[in-house]
């Protein structure tokens, strides 16, 4: 089994905590931290990473997701999806690579594509660390 994605600290370019509360659409450039409640659009060709504190509900459209906390919705990531425990999904996912961790609760439908079929959401291709 693959080691789970490594995140350093110094590639994290915004940080939502998880006090937070935020409603509408949302769009960056680099990799982002959400530890908060957010429901609305998620869009990026980078790096989203929600936290087990995180609560999402929508759509998330990003390069690649790590998702530890709560979401309800669809997801469609470009690269890569990574469920990680004690995440709990209620939704849709369309990636083409997709781990899941033990412990983790899915509930919804998957459909696997290829890098090709799947375009990012904003400009090129999700940046390689």
């Amino acid at each position: 089994m693959k080691k789970p994605v490594a995140i350093d600290k110094a590639d994290i370019k915004a940080f939502l905590g998880s006090g937070s509360r935020f409603e509408g659409k949302l769009s960056f450039d680099e990799m982002v931290r959400l530890d908060g409640h957010f429901k609305g659009e998620i869009s990026s060709t980078d790096t989203l990473v929600v936290g087990e504190t995180g609560e999402i509900e929508g759509q998330i459209t990003v390069g690649a997701l790590i998702l530890s906390g709560r979401f309800k919705g669809d997801i469609k990531a470009s690269s890569l999806v990574e469920l990680r425990a004690p995440a709990v999904i209620d939704g849709s996912i369309e990636t083409p690579t997709l781990k899941i961790e033990e412990k983790v609760v899915f509930n919804g439908e998957v459909k696997m594509t290829s890098p090709k079929e799947l375009k990012p959401a904003v400009g090129g291709e999700p940046k390689k660390k």
